[in-house]
């Protein structure tokens, strides 16, 4: 086993720096495409993104930031094709994942080489809003069977999660005891520990499942008249939002919404505001257990950058009344509870490579000093937290729901004015806010001039 340590370390020692994926910046290509997005200039993100994903084997999170950027331009069928390779990516994990379960609980002793290089599975809560901002999509053109076959995708993949993440953090605590691995993200000295316990991060009850996607679920089935499955959307959206007054009424209105009149529609507005958080990388001194005692090593791990272009709004103007916003959802929160979720298994797989690199070069130099001083300067170089995450999805969800009169109705966000068609017995009008940007799609179109995306 040493010696085939020692010659997967020199190998990788002697790869070519500038075309290995460790020296990739995630975090500093996304910034550039982010701002093109917050200045409304969705082609410059899209010929950016295109850029940085020249070859052929296109990621899952091409695919992923694809379909938002199209999303944003008003390419509703484009951003579906892009979204739809991402999920065919998703779904032969999944396939994967029934067939053979321990498949993808690993070992942590076979991870030497950093978490930067390794095939990016996406988060479970990307893995979920993919099929949720998906469902968007489909509501935004009025058509509530394809939402409903998301959202059905949406339950089954939340419980496939569950499941896998059980028998995971099982594992994790027996190798961590076997290998002798007792640091916990809060004895990382000069860590950002407040980060991960803040109460909106601890108030959630795992880093996947959102409340408006529970809620959305519920209105999707109300609409199609499916209200025994509606009920439980919108229970579960409360359970994970307790004391909601929305989340209370819809439960109570369930069957009121029978009694509306001809000429009117259950309108939901949806205002998705802001860019998710992006991830960095932080040395934090750790002390290693090795076969010559401790020693202090500095290991990277990941912290959370919060985007602070976009404030949420509270409130928008439908009809010549103010109508205020809920928040269901909070992207950060949910990547905070995401990290804080995996850093045991974070620092386990540090901890083993550091343990494992600091053998093989002791061992190279006894036996060549000089290839022991390759992979010392390679582990150096090379040594960074996994930065990659789905940077271009909105971080703050809202709601508001109403009545409306069937017909053309302004509505009026943060300054800027558009007009909505409402047709339908029930509607959903999606809204995405950038910087100072806002982008529509569907029924909700410019009623003047303003700085919006292209449709």
């Amino acid at each position: 086993m040493a010696s085939r340590t020692l010659l997967a370390l020199a190998l990788c020692a002697t790869l070519p720096l500038a075309g290995c994926s460790a020296f990739r910046s995630y975090q500093s290509e996304l910034t550039q495409t982010s701002q093109h997005l917050s200045s409304g200039d969705v082609p410059a993100a899209l010929a950016l993104l295109e850029k940085n994903n020249s070859s052929a084997d296109k990621d899952l999170l091409y695919y992923f930031e694809k379909g938002e950027l199209l999303r944003a331009q008003g390419d509703l069928a484009g951003s579906q094709e892009a979204w739809r390779s991402a999920d065919r990516t998703i779904v032969e994990w999944e396939d994967s994942l029934k067939a053979d379960p321990g498949k993808h609980l690993g070992t942590v002793g076979s991870l030497l080489v950093n978490d930067k290089v390794r095939r990016y599975e996406g988060y479970d809560y990307e893995k979920v809003m993919l099929t949720t901002q998906m469902a968007l999509s489909h509501l935004a053109l009025g058509d509530f069977d394809g939402a409903r076959t998301e959202i059905k995708k949406t339950h089954e993949r939340e419980a496939l999660i569950a499941e896998l993440r059980d028998k995971e953090y099982l594992k994790r605590e027996e190798e961590a005891k076997e290998k002798g691995i007792t640091a916990e993200f809060k004895d990382l000295q000069g860590y950002p520990v407040e980060t991960l316990d803040a109460p909106e991060v601890l108030g959630l009850k795992n880093s996947y499942q959102s409340a408006f996607s529970h809620y959305l679920s519920g209105f999707v089935y109300e609409a199609l008249g499916e209200r025994g499955l509606a009920a439980p959307g919108y229970r579960k959206a409360l359970e994970l939002r307790p004391n909601t007054p929305l989340l209370e009424q819809a439960l109570l209105d369930l069957d009121a919404s029978a009694r509306r009149k001809a000429d009117e529609s259950e309108v939901l507005l949806v205002v998705q505001s802001g860019l998710a958080p992006s991830r960095d990388s932080v040395r934090i001194p750790l002390p290693i257990p090795t076969p010559n005692g401790l020693i202090i090593t500095p290991l990277s791990f990941p912290v959370i950058r919060e985007d602070n272009s976009t404030p949420a709004p509270a409130s928008l103007v439908v009809a010549g009344r103010t109508v205020d916003l809920t928040e269901l959802n909070s992207t950060s929160a949910m990547s905070r509870r995401a990290l804080r979720d995996d850093m045991p298994g974070i620092i386990l797989r540090t901890s083993v490579r550091a343990i494992s690199r600091s053998v093989a070069q002791k061992q190279l130099n006894e036996v060549n000093p000089l290839a022991g001083l390759a992979v010392g300067l390679a582990s150096a170089i090379t040594e960074g937290a996994d930065e990659r995450t789905w940077r271009t999805l909105p971080d703050r969800t809202r709601i508001a729901r109403l009545r409306l009169k069937k017909g053309e109705h302004e509505l009026n966000l943060d300054g800027h004015p558009l007009r909505v068609k409402v047709e339908r017995d029930y509607q959903v009008i999606t809204l995405r806010s950038v910087g100072n940007q806002l982008f529509s799609a569907g029924t909700a179109t410019p009623a003047s001039p303003m700085q919006t995306a292209a449709r």
